[in-house]
C-alpha cells in the first residue's frame, strides 16, 4: 500500500474539494507524466475516492485539461503598467517566462499523450485549456493604445502574438526562461518596429 493510500480521506465539499482534485491531478501530470497517471492516482493524491473524480470529469482527458486550466487562474501571471510599451512588454516577457518555464515544460510533456488519447488537436486543446479568457498582453496594449503609442485598429493580429509565440517556442526548445538578452531582441527589434515603426535607440534600457 502506497503512503497515499494509507493517509486518511478528508471530508472537503465544492470549491475546495474541486480544486483539491485539479491540484492533485495536476501534480500527477507533473510528477508521472499523462501516460502512467490514472484516475485512481489522483484519487489516492487528493484522499478520496475514485467516484469524486468520475462524478466531475468523465475519463482522464477531461481532467487534465480542467487541471491545466485549473493551474492556469491559480497562478496568474501580474500585467505591469510602467507608463510605455517598451517597458511593459519587456516586464511582461520576463514575467511569462520566469514564471511559466515549468508550466511549458509539464504541458509539452503531457501534450503527445492527451493528442492521442482524446483525438483533438493542438489548437483544440489550446482553445479548451484558454477558453475566451482575455490574454495578458490585451491590457498591455489597450494602456498603450490609449497613450497613443499604437493603433489596434491598424496593427495586424500576428504582429500583437508575435513577441509571446516565439517566447514560447524559444521555451519549448530549452526548458529554460528567456534570456534577458533574448528578450529585449523581440522588443526592440521585432516588435516595436512593426507595431509602432519606431525602433528603439541603440542602449535604451
Amino acid at each position: 500500500m502506497t503512503e497515499q493510500a494509507r493517509q486518511p480521506r478528508q471530508r472537503r465539499r465544492g470549491d475546495e474539494l474541486e480544486a483539491a482534485l485539479l491540484d492533485a491531478a495536476w501534480q500527477e501530470v507533473v510528477e508521472v507524466g499523462f501516460p502512467k497517471m490514472t484516475m485512481e492516482s489522483v484519487a489516492a493524491r487528493a484522499r478520496t475516492g475514485v467516484a469524486v473524480l468520475y462524478r466531475r470529469w468523465p475519463n482522464k482527458d477531461d481532467l487534465v485539461l480542467a487541471a491545466i486550466r485549473h493551474f492556469g487562474t491559480t497562478n496568474p501571471i501580474e500585467v505591469p503598467d510602467t507608463g510605455n510599451l517598451r517597458d511593459d512588454m519587456i516586464a511582461l516577457l520576463g514575467s511569462a517566462s520566469s514564471g511559466r518555464v515549468g508550466f511549458a515544460a509539464s504541458i509539452t510533456a503531457a501534450f503527445s499523450g492527451l493528442l492521442a488519447s482524446s483525438g483533438l488537436t493542438p489548437a483544440e486543446v489550446r482553445e479548451q485549456i484558454l477558453g475566451d479568457r482575455p490574454r495578458l498582453s490585451d491590457e498591455v496594449f489597450a494602456h498603450a493604445h490609449e497613450r497613443g503609442e499604437i493603433d489596434l485598429d491598424t496593427i495586424p493580429p500576428a504582429v500583437l502574438t508575435m513577441p509571446f509565440d516565439l517566447m514560447r517556442h524559444d521555451m519549448l526548445m530549452t526548458y529554460e526562461p528567456i534570456p534577458p538578452e533574448r528578450i529585449l531582441a523581440i522588443v526592440d527589434d521585432l516588435f516595436l518596429p512593426l507595431a509602432t515603426g519606431t525602433r528603439p535607440q541603440q542602449g535604451s534600457q
